[in-house]
């Protein structure tokens, strides 16, 4: 038995993938369809939106927020794992990415638990706690400009309630962060918020090595 975290090799993932991964048929078509954009690596893994699935049932989040939409994918994820009178409040910039996206909530029979802003996260997420928002939320998940990760961190600390999750996506960042010759803004900025993580004592924070390494920090 390994006392480390198993090396996935495409064998394993292969395996991960055809026998333990629960992917409803919408969500693979709407993978499928992501997969021929040329920013697809945009988009989280299967095993990834399941094991978030699972995170919201246990929790039995009602009111969420995403940062970083694209095409859907763990937006469609969190919102079907949502009661019928849940919220998802889901930020991004961009009408053509979302424009996919709100055609698979519609499909998904979804679209009603999901409130798209466009415009600037940031400005959202202040808008919100300027509205009473604060520790309003049960579960947020990051995933958006690098740089700005800490900025959303902070306001999504101020929006989840005490026992909630914030997941934040890429903490991995695809083993840059433990490459000491990247030096690169982004980089620097996802190991800054690994080190912050793991010292707030805020949050219980844990780094899970899936797909690009998801960092959970639940509030204290």
């Amino acid at each position: 038995m390994s006392k480390k975290t198993l090396c996935v090799t495409e064998q394993i993932y292969q395996y991960l993938l055809q026998d333990t991964v629960r992917e409803p048929e919408i969500l693979r078509r709407l993978r499928e369809e992501t997969a021929t954009d040329e920013m697809a690596r945009m988009q989280i893994a299967p095993e990834q939106g399941q094991f978030m699935t699972l995170l919201l049932h246990l929790m039995g989040a009602r009111r969420c927020l995403e940062i970083g939409v694209y095409t859907g994918y763990s937006s469609l994820v969190t919102a079907l794992s949502l009661p019928a009178d849940g919220l998802l409040v889901a930020c991004d910039l961009s009408e053509k990415w979302t424009a996919v996206a709100r055609r698979y909530w519609q499909e998904g029979g979804v679209a009603g638990k999901i409130d798209l802003r466009l415009g600037p996260a940031s400005e959202t997420l202040d808008l919100l706690l300027a509205e009473g928002a604060t520790e309003s939320f049960d579960f947020a998940f990051i995933d958006a400009d690098k740089r700005h990760y800490d900025h959303y961190y902070e306001q999504c600390l101020r929006l989840v309630r005490s026992g909630g999750l914030i997941a934040i996506d890429n903490a991995l960042w695809g083993g840059s962060v433990a490459d000491s010759s990247r030096e690169d803004e982004e980089t620097r900025a996802i190991r800054a918020l690994n080190r912050k993580l793991r010292d707030d004592q805020r949050v219980d924070f844990s780094l899970v090595p899936i797909a690009d390494g998801l960092a959970l920090a639940r509030k204290i």
